[in-house]
């Protein structure tokens, strides 16, 4: 629902703030007041066209804002806006901003947006009557919609398109395993190949951190004996020179005699005893790495060549051992289900023909209910035109299948099914006697077609969920009772909806829960546009101008008296 309506430096309006409520809200004024520039500036901000000479002379900006209670929002509004990013709870606010200067600017809740984004979101919370810009009832995606809602169809409907995804899913796997024989069989071959080739190097996770350490020892090993050797000669000494474990056995013995002399150096004594008995086993380890160590190119040879077929493998199979082993899994898994390919394709086509005749019984039971829902709907518009003195005219609904060699089989035919079923339908309409019917959207123009529009929402409001209803020129080549039952209509699809008119009409501003009038006034050497709220003897004043152009007794009192006979009393 439409909050509030924020304009500045639009036209002749300098700025201009519209508070909406429920209900049925007129605007009326005098021509050139400025009450066509709201509603363009209400087109504007869901993003309609704009240009630099709709920004009020003397200014260099102009910009509308819009705030829109999200409380009875469609569900789609609420995927549009998670696709794009767009944080919202409870409200939702669109600005646009255009400039004689730069370029213009569009934000959805401070965000800066496409205007075509702005478009999408007005497409589902207002609905504009105003040169059929934003009208939804005539965008013919729309109309099937409309038909299941009125008809309550949308469980079966949703439980084609369930069905209908799941065929298109089957297909695509069978599609899958009927691909050309040769490639095939050269996947299956490349598959072998790449998965013996992994099996056969019997590889490990850990293996080649392993190798590798492997390898560092085997190309030391001389370096190694070597510093073992020189590291037992310092200990274990040669025939010219005292070994450090010979030394150490002397200072133990010293150290013995001073505590035999000096007992507080019995500790240190046995510290150095200690000591000793440590270097003894450290020149016994010494002494064994080094007989140990050995030299051994063969086995170097092969650490390297293992070592290089793992790189090979990893080059072609993934970064790691880990990847490699995966692939080859993976593969395993895809060779298993070629070489099943004739079984599961066997399995895939009884699937099919299954499911392709549960999908034909489901969806034509729901174009027959189409059909139903459609003729109840056609009698209940043609009802609705009859009250708004469209009698004659002639309103329908057109609902075929399209013929498609390789769509679904039906009936001894073959037809293109989609997630809505085999229906295509479109609304058509008869405006006159003798006339063709025409699809909607080329059918009528004016008040004519405001007024059939207005049949239309009043015939599917209850099951419309757009939330704002906007129109104008309602009124164009009617007046009297016509008007009057015009304004009714207008009233009570103010109970389930939010309703803005346009009107020069007495008899259906009458009707209004919230009246506003635009006026013009002169601030300076300008002149302005500003809107009022009119309540009470104001609004009274404003009818009885209306009706005889006058403010006399006599306009009042009947003014007062339309308004006591087009709005119901309230109960006591």
């Amino acid at each position: 629902m439409l909050l509030e309506l924020t304009i500045r430096n639009l036209a002749i309006i300098a700025e201009v703030r519209l508070q909406a409520g429920p209900g049925l809200t007129v605007l009326t004024g005098e021509t050139g007041a400025g009450k066509s520039i709201i509603i363009d500036a209400l087109a504007l901000v869901l993003g309609g066209r704009a240009s630099p000479e709709m920004i009020r002379s003397g200014c260099d900006e102009a910009s509308v804002e819009v705030i829109l209670s999200l409380e009875d929002a469609p569900p789609a509004l609420t995927a549009i806006l998670e696709q794009n990013g767009i944080q919202a709870e409870g409200e939702l606010i669109l600005r646009r901003e255009i400039s004689r200067n730069r370029r213009g600017v569009s934000r959805i809740n401070g965000q800066a947006v496409p205007v075509s984004l702005l478009a999408d979101v007005g497409r589902q919370l207002v609905d504009i009557h105003a040169q059929g810009e934003h009208l939804s009832l005539l965008r013919v995606r729309r109309h099937l919609e409309l038909v299941d809602r009125f008809g309550g169809l949308q469980v079966a409907q949703a439980a084609v398109a369930a069905q209908v995804s799941a065929l298109h899913a089957l297909e695509r796997e069978l599609d899958e395993l009927q691909r050309d024989a040769r490639s095939l069989a050269q996947r299956q071959d490349l598959l072998s190949y790449q998965i013996n080739e992994i099996e056969s190097a019997r590889l490990s996770p850990s293996e080649e951190g392993d190798l590798r350490q492997e390898r560092t020892l085997l190309e030391s090993a001389v370096k190694r004996q070597e510093a073992a050797a020189s590291a037992y000669a310092l200990l274990a000494g040669s025939e010219r020179r005292a070994g450090i474990a010979d030394q150490l056995a002397q200072l133990t013995a010293q150290l013995a005699n001073l505590a035999k002399l000096d007992p507080t150096l019995a500790a240190d004594a046995q510290a150095a005893e200690s000591a000793g008995y440590q270097l003894d086993d450290l020149a016994h380890t010494l002494r064994e790495y080094r007989d140990q160590v050995e030299q051994d190119p063969q086995r170097l040879g092969r650490v390297e060549e293992r070592l290089e077929l793992i790189r090979a493998l990893k080059r072609k199979y993934g970064d790691t051992l880990a990847e490699v082993l995966a692939y080859s899994n993976k593969a395993a898994v895809e060779l298993e289900s070629l070489n099943c390919s004739d079984e599961r394709q066997a399995e895939l086509v009884a699937q099919r023909e299954v499911l392709s005749g549960e999908l034909a019984a489901s969806a034509k039971a729901l174009s027959a209910a189409r059909r139903e829902a459609a003729a109840r709907l056609t009698a209940l518009v043609e009802r609705e035109l009859g009250e708004l003195a469209m009698s004659k005219a002639r309103f329908s609904v057109v609902q075929d299948w399209t013929a498609d060699p390789e769509g679904l089989a039906v009936d001894g035919g073959h037809y293109r099914i989609t997630s809505t079923g085999l229906d295509e339908l479109e609304f058509y309409i008869a405006p006159n006697p003798g006339e063709a019917p025409l699809p909607l959207i080329k059918s009528a123009s004016g008040g004519e077609t405001s007024r059939l529009m207005l049949a239309l929402k009043g015939a599917l409001g209850a099951v419309d969920p757009l939330p704002t209803y906007v129109f104008d020129e309602v009124e164009a080549g009617i007046g009297g009772r016509t008007a009057a039952a015009v304004g009714q209509k207008l009233r009570r699809l103010g109970e389930t909806h939010q309703v803005f008119c346009v009107t020069h009409l007495p008899q259906i501003a009458a009707c209004a829960h919230q009246h506003l009038r635009a006026a013009k006034r002169e601030a300076g050497a300008r002149t302005i546009s500003v809107l009022e709220t009119l309540e009470g003897a104001e609004r009274i004043d404003e009818i009885a101008v209306m009706l005889s152009g006058s403010t006399s007794e006599a306009a009042r009192r009947s003014a007062q008296e339309l308004l006591e006979t087009s709005q119901p009393r309230r109960q006591p």
